[in-house]
């Protein structure tokens, strides 16, 4: 079993950064994909970033060359560095871990995600 706390949400202008943090308890962190995802006011929950147990990072489209994932084994925890945030980076945003064999995992299905966070409140205003 897995516990994962997310934190760093808040309020920023456009252009503005942002460091989410996502800390997990229970054994075996180095063994999950983790994931991070977003769900937006009236919109369905979306991928956004994952990085594998070897440190291979995947990202969407819209967030490429503006996120970095990147995990720590010895803290167990991973962090979605956010930088020129837009006014559609506006959501929630999810903690998610996977278990092996990961189907899917690295792009983005939610199925292959084990245990989810409670979420934490990004805001861009424009």
């Amino acid at each position: 079993q897995v516990q994962l706390i997310e934190s760093g949400g808040g309020l920023v202008q456009a252009g503005g950064s942002l460091t989410l943090s996502c800390a997990a308890s229970g054994r075996s962190f180095s063994n999950y994909c983790m994931g991070w995802f977003r769900q937006a006011p009236g919109k369905e929950r979306e991928f956004v970033s994952a990085v594998s147990v070897t440190g291979t990072t995947y990202y969407v489209d819209d967030v490429k060359g503006r996120f970095t994932i990147s995990r720590d084994n010895a803290w167990n925890t991973v962090s979605l560095q956010m930088n020129s945030l837009k006014p559609e980076d506006t959501a929630v945003y999810y903690c998610a871990a996977a278990e092996y064999p990961f189907l899917g995992a690295y792009s983005g299905n939610e199925n292959a995600y084990n245990y989810w966070g409670q979420g934490t409140q990004v805001t861009v205003s424009s």
